[in-house]
């Protein structure tokens, strides 16, 4: 037996799911196809960051349209996501590299983002928790943070709420063109056809790109995460640290609940085959010296749980989102590179208006995936991040 859609989307994180609802919303018909459960892999183990500071510059009017939806997720899917605009600080401890924070918030400002360049008094005025080790810090007033745990299945459960059929433990192993039709092959032998595919596969998308002869040069990476016991609520914004040393570039935040999620530095090991990632112990060690160098007070909290999950990371550290440069009705949206959580409801809303429409409001064409097919193109890093 078949069954048949007007779209499948393949991967069931916040960028599939996402766009599953996003497409009801439009009266396209939908089938969800995730190998485990929604929000299981990087949409639901990654640090939680509603970022717009930072970004490829060129990101940002995906973010802008992202954060938008950010603010409405009560009104659209019953549920908030714990989604809190605390604001987001980031803190520089060189001279270098607050000039490459300023630089920054002079560039986004032609993108629509406002900066606030804060030097070392109006910092710790602002922000008295803070350590004075930091020189200066950007501050983007409505950005924050939500919980990754929540927001991939609150898609999930608003898009089958719209009529989404929404498929997980369902593992897919090929995918091909068939007439005018794709025809998705499961592991226990079921066959979905629709004439719009999505590859919203995570860490495991070039996995399928390539079996439409688009090759991607995709690497699995584990990010290093934990969180401490509560604690009263003192930190309201988001922190990270701007560094060119990576044991230094960690970022956290505390939950109203009074624990203190903390991540970032040196990465650990990531198998996509075998789907593991592991943390490091010197990762957590250091991240833990960097977290009481940034806010002082919480050098005496216990460390209560530690995990990691599989990101997917290209040459260019920005991802491949929109058609395929072969197939018609094929696109694509994976290789976040570890800051796609900010950016799956905006990407979702755009795939979902680029297949229904043909073309879309919001400019993705950096990330299109035929950078990797042009001779060198795309295989340089992205703009430094501030």
């Amino acid at each position: 037996m078949t069954e048949a859609a007007d779209v499948i989307v393949v991967g069931g994180g916040i960028m599939g799911s996402s766009a599953a609802f996003f497409l009801r919303r439009r009266g396209r018909s939908v089938i969800l196809l995730e190998r485990g459960l929604v929000g299981q892999q990087a949409s639901g183990t990654n640090f939680g960051n509603v970022r717009r500071q930072g970004r490829f510059l060129p990101q940002l009017p995906l973010a802008h349209r992202s954060r938008g939806i950010w603010g409405k997720l009560k009104e659209l899917l019953g549920e908030d996501a714990e989604f809190l605009a605390t604001g987001h600080v980031r803190i520089c401890y060189r001279e270098q590299q607050l000039a490459l924070l300023e630089t920054y918030a002079r560039d986004a400002r032609a993108y629509g983002l406002q900066l606030e360049i804060l030097t070392q008094n109006a910092l710790r005025d602002r922000f008295p928790f803070i350590s004075p080790d930091a020189i200066a810090g950007s501050y983007s007033e409505q950005d924050g943070h939500a919980n990754p745990r929540l927001t991939a299945p609150a898609f999930a459960y608003a898009a089958r709420r719209e009529g989404a059929q929404i498929l997980e433990n369902t593992e897919v192993l090929s995918v091909e063109k068939s007439g005018e039709d794709f025809r998705v092959m499961t592991a226990v032998g079921e066959t979905f056809r629709a004439p719009v595919l999505l590859i919203t596969a995570g860490a495991w998308g070039a996995e399928l790109s390539t079996q439409f002869g688009e090759l991607v040069p995709l690497i699995a990476r584990a990010p290093q995460m934990a969180v401490t016991e509560p604690v009263p609520y003192f930190i309201q914004p988001v922190l990270g640290v701007s560094s060119a040393v990576a044991e230094e570039g960690i970022y956290m935040r505390q939950i109203q609940r009074g624990n203190v999620i903390f991540g970032g530095g040196n990465r650990g090991l990531a198998f996509a085959d075998v789907r593991r990632a592991y943390v490091l112990p010197q990762n957590t060690l250091s991240q833990i010296t960097q977290v009481r160098r940034v806010v002082p007070a919480l050098k005496a909290l216990s460390v209560i749980r530690v995990w990691s999950g599989i990101e997917g990371y290209l040459p260019d550290d920005i991802p491949i989102i929109g058609p395929s440069s072969k197939v018609s009705g094929l696109y694509y949206a994976f290789g976040f590179c570890g800051h796609g959580f900010q950016l799956g409801p905006g990407v979702g809303d755009t795939m979902a208006e680029l297949i229904d429409k043909g073309t879309t409001t919001t400019p993705i064409e950096p990330f299109h995936i035929k950078r990797f097919a042009e001779s060198g193109a795309g295989l340089q890093p992205a703009a430094a991040r501030a």
